[in-house]
């Protein structure tokens, strides 16, 4: 196995640890067992637990930016297929992609609460924001910049309640029509 693909195994074994555990399941040690590596490897490629979390962040903002990047940009100019596009990706994330989006939520977490981690934090969330902007911007946003940064923390939020809020374990299964719905919404409402 060469060295990226020993990284990215390391990141990927992290980021399903930390989703089934929480950061009390992440150490070297774990992620080598669970990787199947042997004693010591993680702690070669990620001498600390920052940069282990930090190697999560890049894995994690990589893998989501596939998801996004995955159908192609909506074409300039059409809400339904922007929202359209924002459902699938929703639906994705809650459904197929709920174990990195849990994860990714439990290491934003640490990061409000650990300084040093809060770059690695940042830089992942940027990708985000400047696809939203680009999109945004090609359906005729004003000032968007403004507007991706309300569609992404709506994107967020629905997330979050609909992973580990109150009623989570309450709701009925992701729906792609009522999630379409929500998205056009949103997106609509972004471009106010």
């Amino acid at each position: 196995m060469s060295t990226p693909d020993r990284r990215t195994l390391i990141a990927d074994t992290a980021i399903d640890l930390v989703a089934a555990a929480g950061l009390r399941g992440l150490t070297h040690r774990a992620v080598d067992s669970a990787a199947g590596l042997p004693a010591g490897s993680t702690s070669y490629y990620f001498r600390t637990r920052t940069a282990l979390i930090g190697a999560c962040y890049q894995r994690l903002a990589e893998l989501d930016l596939g998801d996004v990047d995955a159908d192609g940009p909506p074409p300039a100019a059409d809400r339904s297929a922007a929202a359209a596009a924002l459902a699938a990706l929703l639906y994705r994330w809650l459904t197929t992609g709920r174990a990195r989006q849990l994860a990714r939520f439990e290491l934003s977490l640490e990061a409000a609460r650990t300084p040093e981690l809060a770059p690695e934090l940042h830089r992942a969330g940027l990708g985000a924001r400047v696809r939203a902007t680009a999109i945004l911007a090609g359906l005729g946003a004003e000032r968007p910049e403004e507007a991706a940064e309300l569609l992404v923390g709506w994107t967020e939020g629905i997330l979050y309640d609909r992973l580990a809020g109150a009623l989570a374990r309450s709701r009925p299964a992701p729906d792609l029509a009522e999630l379409t719905s929500v998205a056009r919404r949103m997106v609509d409402a972004a471009l106010l």
